[in-house]
């Protein structure tokens, strides 16, 4: 086999060793540099021809760390064609800590032709914070318009009471811009959606008539504004305009009609409580009536159990018992004609 190579067969001194040694290295290397050159050959001559130098041990390193050496080689002469210089290690060292590479370059170019104020670590650190660097730096050039309420959630106006009671609904549109400074950390849309809403109607709350704020619409703006509501969000509030203002119900009256109504309610309640007090006084009354009838007819029970023992004792004489029952007679027959008058009477 060694004689394939060049190398005879018979025995080799140290120095013969050596030297093949030296030549296997040397060819096992030229090897390696054509792989080398096969593969990463283009991608550094176009670094190089660009001025983006990227060496060829750097794209080697990136193959064997499984990144993307095209992603780097290419967003570098993108940078730096732009007139920012941006090393191929900060470029990599964010594609390994999950970053979106391609969004982070194009926003700093923006951000550049735009002479907005962001470095390669600010548009890094917002990107790996979840937000769209790209994004953001399009909305400080181009300010964005956000619907206030938001359709998507199911309302349609934002609703205000005044206070001589009508109801106002309103719709408004906020035009914000992106505050970079402010973005990692910031509150996002819904804050400020939230917080004009809630402006929105103290301000109505707080006018004596819903006519004033049909009048004025842009007190509503003025007094919004007035509050500061970006503070502490990822952007600055230029203006808020009143897109439409109708008039709702009169929520006073309606309250009120609900209220008298409860009132009424309460009020029959304690009127049907005293009928049936009443009611029931009344059958105790007559239960105390049939109790004292039945008494009378037992002490007139006693009677003539009283005359009998009379007569007995000799207390009480025929003629005094027979003007007794004459008179019981006499008192039966007038009472008789008594109720019998009174019955005509009532005819």
């Amino acid at each position: 086999m060694l004689h394939l190579l060049g190398v005879p067969e018979e025995p080799l001194g140290m120095g013969d060793m050596i030297k093949y040694g030296f030549m296997i290295v040397v060819g096992l290397g030229f090897v390696f540099l054509v792989i080398v050159m096969m593969k990463f050959g283009i991608l550094y001559l176009r670094a190089m021809l660009s001025g983006a130098y990227v060496g060829l041990s750097d794209l080697v390193g990136m193959w064997l760390r499984k990144v993307d050496p095209n992603l780097v080689v290419n967003n570098r002469i993108r940078s730096k064609k732009a007139g920012i210089d941006i090393s191929s290690d900060k470029i990599e060292a964010h594609f390994l800590s999950g970053g979106n590479v391609n969004r982070v370059i194009l926003a700093l170019i923006a951000a550049n032709k735009a002479s907005i104020s962001l470095n390669f670590e600010r548009a890094c650190a917002i990107d790996l914070a979840g937000r769209d660097v790209l994004e953001a730096v399009h909305t400080s050039v181009l300010p964005k318009v956000i619907d206030c309420p938001d359709p998507k959630r199911g309302r349609e106006t934002i609703d205000g009471v005044a206070m001589n009671g009508i109801q106002l609904k309103v719709k408004a549109r906020v035009t914000v811009r992106t505050n970079l400074d402010r973005l990692v950390g910031g509150a996002t849309e819904e804050t400020i959606i939230a917080r004009v809403g809630e402006g929105i109607v103290n301000t109505i709350g707080s006018a004596a008539s819903h006519k004033n704020v049909l009048e004025n619409p842009d007190t509503i703006s003025k007094k919004v504004l007035e509050r500061g509501l970006d503070a502490g969000t990822a952007f600055e509030i230029l203006s808020i305009d009143i897109a439409d203002i109708d008039v709702g119900e009169n929520i006073g009256a309606k309250l009120q009609a609900d209220q008298a109504e409860a009132d009424k309610r309460v009020a029959q309640a304690k009127a049907e409580e005293r009928r049936a007090m009443a009611i029931a006084r009344e059958q105790e009354m007559k239960a105390a009536i049939q109790e004292n009838r039945a008494r009378v007819v037992l002490a007139e029970a006693e009677v003539p159990k009283a005359i009998a023992q009379a007569l007995r004792e000799g207390n009480l004489g025929v003629m005094d018992y027979l003007s007794l029952k004459n008179l019981q007679a006499d008192t039966d027959m007038r009472k008789s004609i008594a109720d019998k008058g009174g019955k005509s009477e009532e005819l």
